[in-house]
C-alpha cells in the first residue's frame, strides 16, 4: 500500500505536478509527495490572511476534539497503527515512539488552554494585554521526532493561522495532524500543508508573519538575527554528573542518551564528570551496547534505522568529529557499528566517545542515533563547558552552579536531579516558551 501526500489548503486536498517518491529507509516507495511551487505558498498565505475568525473557546474544543481523533481515528482511510508503520519507515524512528506520540498529542491537546495560558507574563491583565504579534504562522518542520507538531498546535490556540511545510522524511505526521483538525471543524483557511523543496521553504520564511524554523547549524547560522524567526537548532544537551556512580546514575543517562532511538534534541550529547571520566565511559558502553538492533517497524526495535548509505556517511561524520578517540561501543560487536536489518537497512548502534578534555570540539557534534561524548569536568571550570545546551541536568548539590547555569543564556532548560520524562511535560518550556515569539505585551488603559 503506497500513499498520496497531496498539498491541503482551504481544506481541500489537490495533487501536483510536481512529484517525488518518498522511499522507506528500506527502501521501499511508501508514497508520492505533492509539492507545491513557491506561487502558491504565496497565495496560501494570502488567502489564509481573510479565513473567518474562531473564538479562543471554539478553537479550543476544536483542538482538544483533533487531538483524540489523532489518536484513534482513521483519517484520510490511515488507521491509527498504518500510520505508526509508514512514520516509523519513513523517518527510520523505532514504531514505538510513534505510537506513544499517539496518546501523547491527545492528552496535550486536551489542556492546550491551560498550556498557553501559562506563558502569559504576569502583568498582563489590567494595564497590558497579551496579543499576537501577526496571524499567520510558517513551520518548516523536521522529521527526527513525531511529538515536535505539538508546538505549532499551540499557535492555534494562541489565534494564529497556520502552514506548515513538512520535513522530507515524515509528511506522515503533520499531515494527519491537519486532517483530525479539519475533522474536528477547524475553519478551512486556518490550515495548510505545502510539501516543497527548499525554495518554497525559502519563500513561506518570507511570507508568513511569523515562523518557526527547524534545521542545521548552517540554517540556524542563516537566519540567526531576523525577529521574524525562531529556530531552532541542534540540542546539544548535557549531563553533569558531579557525585557518585551508582547504578540509578547509570540508568538515567542511559535512558537520557538513548530514549526514543536518540533522535530528540533534547537527547543528551555529552556527560562530563568531576569523577573518572574514563570509568564512566566504559560503564556506559557497556550498558548502550546491549541495545538490540531490529526492523525499525519491530515491536522490540529501540535503535533508528537508515538506508545503508546514510548510515556510512552518518559514521564517517562521527570519525571527522572524533580526531582520533575511539568508539567504546565498537569492541563489544564483532559485526560494527551498522548491522543490517533489511536487504539495505541498517541500524544505528550507539556509540561512546571518550575524550580528555572538557573542550573538545567533538562535545558539539550532535547525531541523529544514540552517541555521547564523555568527558572530565572541574568545578573551577564553572558552567563554561556545559554552556549551548538546550537541556542541562546537573547532577550535584552544589546550588551555586544550579545558580550560575540558571543565569546562562546558552542553556535554555536546567535540569536538577534525576529527572525522569521531563520533556514529556508541556508546560515545561525546552527552548523558551512559543509564546514569547508569538505575542507580546501591548499596554493598555480605560477612562471608568
Amino acid at each position: 500500500m503506497t500513499l498520496d501526500i497531496p498539498v491541503l489548503r482551504d481544506g481541500r486536498e489537490r495533487i501536483s505536478r510536481d512529484t517525488r517518491v518518498l522511499n522507506g529507509v528500506d527502501g521501499v516507495p511508501l508514497g508520492t509527495v505533492h509539492e507545491a511551487p513557491a506561487l502558491v505558498t504565496r497565495l496560501t498565505v494570502k488567502a489564509m490572511r481573510q479565513a473567518p475568525r474562531m473564538a479562543p473557546d471554539e478553537r479550543l474544543a476544536v483542538l482538544a476534539k483533533a487531538g483524540a481523533l489523532f489518536g484513534s481515528a482513521t483519517l484520510g482511510g490511515v488507521t491509527p497503527e498504518e500510520y505508526c508503520r509508514v512514520q516509523a519507515l519513513a523517518s527510520g524512528v523505532p514504531v514505538d515512539v510513534a505510537r506513544r506520540t499517539l496518546g501523547r498529542i491527545g492528552d496535550d491537546c486536551a489542556r492546550l488552554g491551560e498550556v498557553v495560558d501559562r506563558q502569559a507574563p504576569v502583568g498582563a491583565g489590567r494595564t497590558a494585554r497579551w496579543v499576537r504579534r501577526g496571524s499567520v504562522f510558517g513551520v518548516v518542520a523536521p522529521s527526527n521526532h513525531p511529538a515536535t507538531h505539538g508546538a505549532w498546535l499551540q499557535a492555534i490556540a494562541m489565534g494564529y493561522k497556520v502552514l506548515v511545510r513538512p520535513g522530507a522524511r515524515d509528511p506522515f505526521t503533520p499531515l494527519r495532524l491537519v486532517r483530525a483538525l479539519l475533522e474536528a471543524g477547524l475553519e478551512p483557511g486556518w490550515i495548510s500543508l505545502l510539501p516543497g523543496p527548499h525554495a518554497a521553504a525559502d519563500t513561506l520564511v518570507e511570507t508568513a508573519d511569523l515562523s518557526l524554523v527547524y534545521g542545521s547549524e548552517s540554517t540556524v547560522a542563516r537566519l540567526r538575527g531576523n525577529d521574524r524567526v525562531l529556530v531552532r537548532g541542534p540540542g546539544r544537551s548535557k549531563i553533569l554528573v558531579d557525585g557518585p556512580l551508582d547504578e540509578a546514575t547509570l540508568d538515567h543517562l542511559v535512558a537520557e542518551i538513548a530514549a526514543d532511538g536518540g533522535v530528540r534534541c533534547t537527547n543528551t550529547t555529552a556527560v562530563l564528570t568531576s569523577g573518572d571520566h574514563r570509568a564512566l565511559a566504559e560503564a556506559l558502553a557497556e550498558r548502550l551496547a546491549a541495545l538490540p538492533a531490529h526492523p525499525v517497524t519491530d515491536d522490540r526495535a529501540v535503535l533508528p534505522v537508515r538506508p545503508r548509505r546514510e548510515g556510512e556517511g552518518l559514521r564517517a561524520a562521527l570519525d571527522l568529529a572524533a580526531g582520533g578517540a575511539a568508539d567504546l561501543v565498537a569492541r563489544h560487536h564483532e559485526d560494527g557499528p551498522l548491522p543490517l536489518v533489511g536487504a539495505d537497512a541498517v541500524a544505528l548502534r550507539p556509540a561512546v566517545m571518550c575524550v580528555d578534555r572538557s573542550d573538545h570540539p567533538g562535545l558539539a557534534t550532535e547525531l541523529p542515533f544514540p552517541c555521547v561524548w564523555v568527558a572530565p569536568w572541574r568545578r573551577s571550570e564553572g558552567v563554561g563547558p556545559l554552556d549551548d545546551s538546550l537541556a542541562l541536568t546537573l547532577l550535584t548539590d552544589d546550588a551555586s552552579l544550579v545558580a550560575e547555569a540558571l543565569e546562562s543564556p546558552g542553556v535554555r532548560t536546567v535540569l536538577h536531579g534525576r529527572v525522569p520524562g521531563w520533556w514529556k511535560d508541556p508546560f515545561l518550556p525546552h527552548d523558551g516558551y512559543l509564546g514569547q515569539f508569538l505575542k507580546e505585551a501591548r499596554g493598555f488603559a480605560a477612562s471608568s
